[in-house]
This record gives structure tokens, sequence and C-alpha cells, in this order.
């Protein structure tokens, strides 16, 4: 076994110095490595200064001082590859989820709202963060830099206002319109002016340029200006106008006497069935048990959205629900054999196409025009 003097220590210490590595810590660990491999490989007597060139170019594939620009970012960024895992993992998962969610939104199967919710949430509040602290770490300039974070903050705020459309929630023209002035008013502009000045990009820049401008365009036309919340007023006008012809139809007397007495109560338990349901929508979304005609002073908005937790499976609205579906069935076999107007079973097309997940707007106009339906062959009304 041989032994390392103190000279041939320092000496080690000299040459790894004068090779490019400053580093104290590194300078100690390196020839702590090299005086092992030296004392357990080098025979006695053998020639310390050709064993110990020939080991230390083992360290390195140019030159020695890698080593210490490697170990410099790994300190630096130590987190790198970490980050860069979960971006790739989180993209791809949010490109999958996109894909499958979109085919299952097509086919109206169920889930197709969860996968696009966690695509989205996915994508805007991992992969893009991500993506900003990876690219930010990889260019230099602050004009870079800039785009990067303006880039960032515009897939954040598309992706976020995407969300809230799909589920109708409040906030999302805001957020898109944000989002395409950041992409017209400040990336374009940073984008083309920087770009255009090195001939080498300048005709790529012009082209990317107005292909981003064309597509701004495109998306603005997409947009609509009125604001949600004079939507969900508008909707809801209609409902309350549905409402009051159902009213003023009850007030109309007719004469039953000739009428079949089971088909009369049946109509009964349609119509209070219906108003059970549009009680259960109405307080989900108000927390009232009906809407006042001055609902617009009082500012009570009935939003768009999917009905409550009592219309899932197995949950009262949904019970209520199938009740109904039957009992139009049993109504429509009835007034078919008396000649009257059968009623179009709205509510049992609308379960074979997941549309009472989708809008409780949707639920509340398909009750309102059975209601209708069962007043109109009640009153002996002929509508051409």
């Amino acid at each position: 076994m041989y032994r390392i003097s103190d000279q041939q220590i320092d000496y080690i210490i000299s040459d790894i110095g004068a090779r490019g590595v400053e580093m104290e810590s590194l300078q100690q660990n390196l020839v702590d490595h090299v005086c092992c491999i030296i004392e357990n490989n080098l025979e006695e007597n053998g020639d310390f200064e050709s064993f110990y060139q020939t080991t230390i170019q083992t360290f390195y594939k140019d030159e020695l001082w890698e080593i210490e620009e490697e170990t410099l970012q790994l300190l630096t960024h130590k987190n790198y590859y970490t980050m860069k895992k979960i971006m790739i993992y989180s993209g791809t998962l949010s490109v999958a989820g996109f894909i499958v969610g979109s085919i299952f939104k097509i086919m109206h199967w169920p889930g197709a709202s969860a996968i696009l919710l966690l695509s989205m949430v996915n994508i805007s509040l991992i992969f893009l963060p991500l993506l900003f602290i990876l690219k930010t770490r990889e260019v230099n300039t602050m004009k870079d830099k800039l785009m990067v974070a303006i880039g960032t903050i515009f897939g954040i705020l598309f992706s976020l206002s995407s969300l809230f459309k799909i589920f109708h929630w409040p906030g999302a023209n805001l957020m898109w319109l944000i989002a395409l002035g950041i992409l017209m008013f400040l990336f374009i502009p940073i984008y083309f002016f920087s770009g255009i000045r090195n001939p080498e990009t300048k005709i790529n820049t012009i082209i990317t340029s107005i292909i981003l401008i064309a597509a701004v365009g495109m998306l603005f036309t997409l947009t609509s200006l009125r604001s949600s919340s004079q939507v969900y007023f508008g909707n809801t006008y209609n409902y309350l106008q549905g409402e009051e012809l159902i009213t003023r139809m009850q007030l109309i007397k007719n004469d039953t006497a000739t009428q079949n007495p089971e088909i009369i109560n049946l109509s009964k338990e349609i119509i209070e069935n219906c108003k059970k349901i549009k009680e259960k929508i109405i307080i989900d979304g108000t927390g009232l048990k009906s809407i006042p005609d001055d609902f617009e002073k009082k500012d009570i908005i009935l939003q768009e959205s999917v009905p409550g937790k009592e219309f899932h499976p197995g949950e009262s609205g949904m019970e209520l629900i199938q009740k109904l579906k039957k009992q139009i069935n049993s109504y429509n076999t009835l007034v078919n054999k008396n000649n009257q107007l059968p009623i179009d079973n709205s509510i049992e097309k609308m379960e074979n196409m997941n549309s009472i997940q989708l809008s409780n707007y949707n639920l509340l106009n398909s009750l309102t025009e059975i209601q209708l339906f069962i007043l109109q062959n009640e009153k002996g009304l002929k509508f051409n």
C-alpha cells in the first residue's frame, strides 16, 4: 500500500487549483478521492507523478474545471431536474386529459366535466408556472425573461377563462379580454420589434406576428361583450315570463265534466312535481324558494351552472326527475287514447344526452314546457 507524503498532497492541491478548480470544499473532496485511489492502487515504490496524471484524467472529459461548473449548476438549480420532470408529467397529463375530456364531452359520457376541470387547473397552476421558472433560468437578457413572463401570464389567463366559460362561472369574459389584450398589446409588439432588428429572424418575425394578430382577431370575434350578469338577467326574465304564462293559463276556467279523471289527477301530479324540482334548482342557485319580480333591483342572480348535488344520481332531485319521467310516460299513454296532444318528454331526452348535468336553465325551461303542454291539454286549447 502506497503512503502519500505531505509534499505530494500539496502537489495535488496545487495542480487541482491550477486546473481551474477554485472552490475550497470541492478541492478537498477531489484531493481525498485522488489520495484514496493512489494509496489503494499504487505500488509502494511506484511512480507517483505518472500515476497521479493518469488518475486525475479520469475525473473529467475535457478540463477539470468542468466539475466546478457542474457543481455550481447543481447547487444553484438543485431542484431543476425535479421541477422539469414534474413539468413534463403535468403537461403530458393535461394534454391527455384535454383529449379524453373532449371525447367524453362530445359523446356525452359522464365524467367529462371533471376531466376537463382537472386538466385546465393542472396546466394553469402547475405546468405553466413551472415552465416560467425553468425558462427564466435558461435565458439571460431581461427582454427574453419579460417575453417568457408575459407569455406565461397570457397562457394562465387564457386557460382559466376557458375553464370559467365551460362551467359558466362569473368573470370568464373579463379574464378572456385581459388575456387577449396582453397578447395583442404587450406580447406581439415586444416580439415584433425585438425580432425585426435581427436580419436573420426578420422574415420569420413578420410572418409569426401576422399569424398571431390574425389569431387574436379570430378569437376576439368569438368574444361576447355582454357581461355575464346581463346574460343571467336575460335568462331569468325569460324564466319569469314562462312562470307568468303558466299562472295566467291556470286562471282560465275549463269544463272538467267531460275529461278523464285519471288524466286530471295525473296532470296535477306532474305540475306539482315540476314545481318541486324548480324550487330545488332555485334554492340551490339563489338560496330562495322563488325568484321575485324585482330580482334585478335586489341583485338576485340565478347564474347558469350545473344543478347542485341534489341532482346527482341517487339524490332527492334526481329521484323527482325519475318520477316525472314515469308520470309523463303514463300521461302520454292516456292522452293518446283521448286524442289529445302528448307531452314531448324532453326530460328523458335531456338525461339521455347528459344535459341535466350541464345547465340549470336547460332543466328549468324543459319543466316550464312540460307544464305548458299539460295546461294546453287541460284547457282544450289548440295552437297552430
